[in-house]
Order: C-alpha cells, then sequence, then structure tokens
C-alpha cells in the first residue's frame, strides 16, 4: 500500500469504530507493519486530528472533534 494512502485509511476505519482502537487493530485492519501503523497514528495526533491515550500497555486511537468539524464526520 503506498504511504500517502495510510492516513486516508487509517481516519476512514476509525469513523467506523465506536471505540478508541489500538495499533494493532489498525495494523491488522490495514495489513501494515506495527510501526508503520503507529508512526501514522502519531502522525495523525500530531496533526490533531486524532487523539490518543495509553491505557497500560496499550495505545488508544479515536478522532478528534477538530476531525469530525473539519469533515462534518
Amino acid at each position: 500500500m503506498p504511504t500517502d494512502e495510510v492516513p486516508k485509511k487509517i481516519t476512514a476505519f476509525l469513523e467506523k469504530q465506536d471505540w478508541p482502537v489500538t495499533t494493532e487493530n489498525v495494523m491488522n485492519e490495514l495489513g501494515v507493519s506495527w510501526n508503520t501503523a503507529q508512526i501514522h497514528l502519531l502522525k495523525l495526533v500530531a496533526s490533531g486530528l486524532v487523539r490518543y491515550k495509553k491505557v497500560g500497555r496499550q495505545n488508544q486511537f479515536w478522532l478528534s472533534e477538530k476531525y469530525k468539524k473539519e469533515f462534518g464526520r
């Protein structure tokens, strides 16, 4: 999968979720390595489109209010 498609696929996946997802969930859904999923998730966090919280040993991610306002979802 081309690298520039990964963030779009991550946000599309997050849009369908009712609760936070882990890096492993994204990795399995997109068929990319854990590292690739984590890097793109953290870039989305840095851009403010995705929120993040560490729960135990898990990194959990969900769409931010900024994303919902900007993309109307």
